[in-house]
This record gives structure tokens, C-alpha cells and sequence, in this order.
């Protein structure tokens, strides 16, 4: 165990407390769970990615997301805006939910999130061809923050 590690186990608690605006009852019942121990001990792993859905595919998109275009969400699966095109069409990141949480899942379980093997998705519109307007397709993998230049 680093360094790192071992401080985050020594604060982890009081951290969580506070952050989720938990009450000292709320707080055991939450601690009674051995599932939130296992989850919170791989959040400093969390930290070190971030996960990005890169546009792969895109024909008559009336939110104008093109061909290279990425969305980009924390460890936790939090959209890093800064970092993302000014419009976000809802009906993408709706799309992409249940790879973003597949990737949670895997890294949570120790598994290499970019082995998944449904990594795309497509947003609802089914595209001009067949009455809609237009689609993108998007492809998610995972990357180390540091790869990115995140802090």
C-alpha cells in the first residue's frame, strides 16, 4: 500500500461523510454496508482516469457534434465540462450511460475497461434514411489522467 493509499483509508470516512452530507445515523448505516468499503478502497485508482467518449461517426447532427469531437468524464462517470464541447446534446450522453457505467463496473472489479466489447453507442435519432434527422456514433475507452495532462 503507498503512500497515498494509506492516507486515504486514515480520512476516507470523514471524507465521505461530509461530502455526501451525511448525518453520525446515516453515516453508520452507510459504514454497515461492506460494499462501500470494497468501492471507496479503489478510489484513489479512480482518480488516475478518465474516461472518454470520442464522436466516431456523424451525419446531420443538429447539435453539430463531428467526427472526433470527445466528452470526457471523471473516474466517478462526472462529465469534466471544461474539457467538452460548449453544446452537449442530452440524447449522446444518454446514449452512453450504460458503457460509461460498464467502465465503473470493470475498473471496480479489477478488469481492463478497454476490453469491453460494446464500447459504441449511437445517439436515438436513427438518421435521415429512416425519417429521423441525422445520428453520431460515439466509442468509449479509457485513458490515464496523466496520458491527458488532467491534475
Amino acid at each position: 500500500m503507498g503512500i497515498k493509499d494509506a492516507a486515504w483509508n486514515a480520512i476516507k470516512w470523514k471524507y465521505m461523510k461530509k461530502r455526501l452530507g451525511y448525518s453520525d445515523e446515516e453515516m453508520i448505516k452507510f459504514r454497515e454496508n461492506p460494499k462501500n468499503d470494497a468501492l471507496l478502497s479503489r478510489a484513489p485508482e479512480l482518480l488516475k482516469i478518465t474516461i472518454v467518449a470520442e464522436v466516431i461517426d456523424s451525419h446531420g447532427c443538429n447539435s453539430q457534434h463531428k467526427i472526433g469531437n470527445k466528452f470526457y468524464f471523471d473516474g466517478a462517470g462526472n462529465l469534466l465540462t471544461e474539457r467538452c464541447p460548449d453544446k452537449i446534446c442530452i440524447y449522446a450522453l444518454n446514449a452512453i450511460t450504460p458503457q460509461v457505467f460498464t467502465v465503473i463496473e470493470l475498473l471496480y472489479a479489477d478488469a481492463d475497461p478497454n476490453k469491453m466489447k460494446f464500447n459504441r453507442a449511437a445517439c436515438f435519432d436513427v438518421g435521415l434514411e429512416c425519417g429521423g434527422w441525422g445520428r453520431i456514433v460515439m466509442e468509449i475507452k479509457v485513458e490515464n489522467r496523466n496520458k491527458l495532462g488532467d491534475q
